[in-house]
């Protein structure tokens, strides 16, 4: 069995993290050693890892918790996970095209600076709309 500070650096989750997943009930509590410490064994490590990376992927907790327990079922659904990654392809999408025009927006504010002008026109624009 092994520590929650072994856990961590196994799964890449930090342990303030696994004590919330904990808490919310997104991964099983752990089995306690006699002096009241969390044990973990392999299955947990590796369940954390899984959503370490999915939330490295970006899914939300909601549906990070989905997927985890999708995989942990005896005949896994594809259709559903298909269909929750295709969502969230939609969703990253969606984000990328705003932070492009983000992206461009910022640029023509700061294409309008003027180098060395106390009265930044930037700001102005900004204050402004």
């Amino acid at each position: 069995m092994i520590a929650i500070g072994d856990a961590s650096r196994r799964s890449g989750v930090c342990i303030e993290t696994i004590r919330y997943y904990e808490r919310e009930g997104i991964v099983p509590r752990p089995r306690r050693a006699a002096n009241n410490r969390r044990l973990y064994s392999e299955e947990d490590i590796g369940r954390l890892r899984l959503l370490k990376k999915l939330r490295d992927l970006g899914f939300p907790l909601a549906e990070a918790r989905i997927l985890l327990d999708l995989s942990e079922a005896r005949e896994a659904d594809c259709q559903a996970v298909r269909h929750l990654a295709e969502a969230h392809i939609s969703n990253v999408e969606t984000r990328i095209a705003e932070l492009r025009k983000l992206e461009k927006a910022l640029k023509e504010l700061i294409a309008n600076c003027a180098r060395g002008n106390v009265d930044c026109p930037m700001l102005g624009r900004l204050r402004a709309e």
